[in-house]
């Protein structure tokens, strides 16, 4: 195994604990959306997704005779926890979770680009094709939070105006 190989691993291995932190993030923001059914409708779509991605992300790791890291997942999944836990005391959640969930987005496009291009550099054609599918599902969750951005936020503005306890949630 070469230098190389040992980077892709390590990679996949921080793409699995990514997985698994977006998974908390999503399941703790989705358990408190009541008053927007279609981000709640789309984030719940993503978790489908985002369980699928990692146990694909888990595939390749297997398939390439390693491992998941228990620490690494854990650690994420702590931040993850407290990243959810936080949305509780403020205000205007649905605000804060969109836009996290928007920023942590594009930082998966971003690691599964690499990812490609490291499994491309390696020679391993089926992790390619694995990262490059995630990457497309990643983009189109961004794409839909960025779409629907303005409805969230004029849907918010206007619940606080009228009943600040139905926008933030």
């Amino acid at each position: 195994m070469t230098v190389a190989d040992d980077v892709l691993n390590d990679w996949l291995r921080n793409a699995h604990a990514m997985e698994e932190q977006a998974l908390t993030m999503l399941k703790g923001q989705e358990g408190r959306l009541e008053n927007y059914p279609d981000l709640r409708q789309r984030i719940s779509q993503h978790i489908r997704e985002t369980e699928r991605h990692a146990e694909l992300v888990r595939g390749c790791l297997e398939r390439r005779n390693t491992d998941t890291s228990s620490l690494k997942d854990a650690g994420a999944k702590l931040v993850a926890l407290g990243q959810s836990l936080s949305g509780i005391f403020v205000s205007d959640e649905v605000m804060k979770g969109s836009l996290a969930g928007y920023t942590f987005e594009h930082m998966e496009i971003a690691s599964y680009k690499m990812l490609a291009e490291a499994a491309r550099y390696v020679g391993d054609a089926e992790t390619e094709n694995v990262c490059e599918t995630i990457l497309a599902e990643e983009q189109a969750m961004a794409d839909w939070l960025a779409e629907h951005a303005e409805d969230v936020t004029r849907t918010f503005l206007q619940r606080e105006i009228s009943d600040s306890d139905t926008a933030k949630r």
